[in-house]
């Protein structure tokens, strides 16, 4: 009882398939396959950022 058989596993499918449709179902797996695609694309577009850190430390107070 505490595992699923393959017989309620197609039983959640169906019933997704009826909630959903298949065109919202595919539409949906199709934007989460781009978004997987832009991030991936923005992880190698990313370049490490080392810019040059300023210290005012020996600024005198303006009276």
């Amino acid at each position: 009882m505490g595992s699923m058989s393959l017989m309620h596993w197609l039983v959640v499918a169906v019933l997704v398939i009826l909630l959903f449709g298949r065109g919202k179902l595919s539409g949906l797996m199709g934007d989460v396959a781009q978004g997987i695609k832009s991030f991936r694309a923005g992880m190698r577009d990313e370049e490490p950022t080392t810019a040059p850190v300023v210290v005012e430390a020996d600024r005198k107070p303006q009276a």
